[in-house]
């Protein structure tokens, strides 16, 4: 391997870090492998620190392919809490609104699902990336300042309800997807479209192309994975 020309890295990122922070691990393991100061490192989607899975990592001269992997067709499963919301769409933030459930049921569910295949109008989370005249959304939220996203056109290929109990009002899908797309905002779309509320409780990408979780190293299974590498050293 030689992670100065350029090395592609598939990491399954943890629960409760954010890509960033993966991204920066393996960095400085790789640096110190390597002997030098900073290798230079990107990652080709970013995960929400409460999402799991795929995480592309470009290492290198291999950072120029970061645009064709954010172009891939992406593939997650999801767990949504209906008859709440919250700020984030996720667990990030309290529950600030309580909606009725009584009406929800498995068909009514699968229907409504149907609504969200093909092209899509996404208005993307306040507590995102997302740039308002320069600066990140979230920031300008956890400052209390309004912040106004316009919706933008995505791509969802198929959405598939894997699991629903009516006993706790939580629901399970399957979503294979284009660039862009935020499952937190879908699952705040889902609510609304129920005539009720949701969140995420959990959220993993399991495929980015043909790149599968089970490719993926673990974080905490990256540095034994590195010492078995055999690694060239540019001179």
């Amino acid at each position: 391997m030689n992670f100065s020309e350029g090395e592609i890295i598939y990491i399954n990122k943890p629960y409760r870090i954010s890509s960033f922070g993966a991204l920066a691990r393996v960095r400085g393991i790789i640096s110190r492998k390597v002997g030098v100061k900073k290798m230079k490192t990107g990652h080709a989607g970013t995960l929400d620190p409460l999402a799991t899975g795929v995480l592309i990592l470009c290492t290198g001269r291999a950072t120029k392919r970061i645009e064709e992997f954010q172009f891939k067709t992406k593939e997650y499963t999801a767990t949504l809490q209906l008859g709440a919301t919250t700020p984030s769409f996720d667990m990030e933030h309290p529950e600030d609104a309580t909606y009725p459930t009584e009406h929800i049921t498995k068909a009514l569910i699968e229907e409504k699902l149907k609504g969200f295949i093909g092209e899509i109008q996404q208005v993307p989370p306040e507590y995102s990336a997302c740039k308002v005249n320069g600066d990140r959304a979230y920031e300008l939220k956890r400052k209390g300042k309004d912040v106004h996203l316009k919706p933008k056109t995505l791509r969802v290929d198929e959405i598939e309800l894997t699991d629903f109990k009516s006993e706790n009002m939580q629901m399970s899908i399957r979503v294979v997807c284009g660039k862009g797309t935020y499952i937190r905002a879908l699952a705040r779309d889902i609510g609304s479209a129920l005539g009720s509320g949701a969140y995420l409780t959990a959220l993993c990408r399991t495929r980015v192309g043909d790149v599968k979780i089970e490719d993926c190293i673990k974080l905490d299974d990256f540095p034994e994975w590195l010492d078995k590498q055999i690694i060239e050293f540019n001179n």
